[in-house]
Parts: C-alpha cells; structure tokens; sequence
C-alpha cells in the first residue's frame, strides 16, 4: 500500500509569509488522518483535499499552534449538509488537560476520542503508539505504523531533546522532529535544535529526516545542512515545505 504525507502547515508558534502552522496529512488506501491541525491548516488542506473526505484527526497537544483551526474545521463540518464515510468526525486527543479534551466535541460535527498514552490504538489502517515528550504541556509523540506494508512514520510533535526519542523512533521510514531552533541556540529549549534532530536520526537509524516545527526567521538552508552534519550521510534529510508530498 501507498503511504503519503502532505506538509500542510510546518511552522512554530505562529504563521508567517503565508505559511501555517503544524498540519499534516498522512493517507493510506483512502484513508486520510490529519496529525494536528495548527493555524492555516483548514486552508491549505482544502487545496489537496475535500475536509469532508477527512476520517480522523489526532492531536499530539493543546498549544494553538497545534490546534487553531480545529474551531473552524468543526463549523465546516457542521455547516456542510453532505457527508462521505463519517457521520461526525472523530478527534483523538488526550485526557491530561480535560477543558481542551471537552473542546473536541462539537454538535453534529466532532466526537473527542481518547487516547490512552500507554496502549496503541487503531486508526484505520494505521496503528499508532505515543511517548511523552518534553514540553510545558503534556504532549505526546506519534509512532504510526500502516498495518499492511509495516511502513514507519514517527513524529516527535514538540519536545526538548532528550535520548529515549530515538529508540521511539527506531527504522523509521520516514522521522519527522521538531527542529525550531538552530544549533547555536543556548539557554532553556522546549524545542529540539537542528543537530539534536540529526542526532537522533542517526541514533534511531531513521530512513528519511523531515524538519519541521521551523522557525520563520533566519536562514532556514542552514538548519538542513547543520542537521546533516550531526546526522551524517546514511540520513535523507529534508525541510518542510508547504504542500510537500513524500511517498513514505
């Protein structure tokens, strides 16, 4: 089976030139997830995709750079009369933070479905297991597993560094890291920076590298090459890029 991501929002904290943030669009024998659904993220998904054909959302956390157009996709849902294979569409988020849990139901649109940090759970054809990364808010790391090909996709969502990422993230097909920082930063980091995503890579003997979760400002190009130095040649290393499509 085909595995196909489309980067449909990959900057932090807030959009920028155009571009959103964290949105991605992970699709299997016609099955499509949305992984986060940030600021912009409506929009450009509806450049690839009818949002009704949507069949689930996942959630990694609750800061709005992960999360602000899940309002407006529930109105979407809601306000459009035809449907395809859902009736209302499930979002699966975690329990930590109940007010925002609550949030994911919406009338006739959205149904919260929990997600247990410590089982896996199936979504369409995908199985996915969760590690808990570091970050001020409880957030959750995406192992995703097509059940019929065992192809691989791992997601830090957002996190500071820290070792127990790569054996989360062993062979994986393709790792995608929150890198919003480049390597000379310095002081307190809830992010990871452009070496320690190469590093990782390179620890878990990931396949192929996405960066995402970048920064707007500077020099984006170096934060590639400052990745593939830490991560060495055996890495495929990529940035994000606004309506990137990578067959997994």
């Amino acid at each position: 089976m085909t595995l196909k991501l489309t980067v449909l929002g990959y900057l932090g904290g807030y959009p920028a030139n155009g571009i959103g943030t964290s949105s991605y669009l992970l699709e299997s024998s016609g099955f499509h997830l949305l992984i986060d659904c940030g600021s912009g993220a409506l929009l450009s998904l509806e450049d690839v995709l009818d949002p009704l054909k949507l069949n689930g959302l996942i959630l990694t956390h609750y800061h709005h750079d992960h999360t602000a157009d899940v309002g407006v996709l529930q109105y979407y849902w809601q306000l459009h009369s035809k449907r395809y294979d859902e009736a209302v569409l499930p979002i699966y988020g975690h329990q930590l933070d109940s007010q925002n849990f609550k949030g994911l139901d919406w009338p006739n649109s959205t149904k919260g479905i929990a997600y247990d940090p410590n089982a896996s759970l199936d979504v369409g054809p995908f199985s996915i297991t969760f590690l808990k990364m570091h970050h001020p808010v409880p957030a959750f790391g995406l192992r995703i597993t097509e059940k019929t090909s065992e192809k691989v996709l791992v997601f830090t969502a957002d996190t500071n560094y820290f070792p127990e990422i790569a054996p989360f993230a062993h062979d994986a097909d393709l790792l995608m890291t929150d890198t919003n920082f480049y390597a000379g930063k310095t002081g307190t980091k809830w992010h990871m920076t452009s070496t320690e995503s190469g590093k990782v890579a390179k620890d878990a003997g990931a396949k192929k590298l996405l960066l995402t979760h970048l920064p707007a400002d500077g020099d984006q190009h170096q934060l590639l090459l400052e990745a593939q130095e830490s991560a060495g040649d055996g890495v495929s290393i990529q940035l994000a890029r606004k309506h990137l499509t990578i067959q997994v």
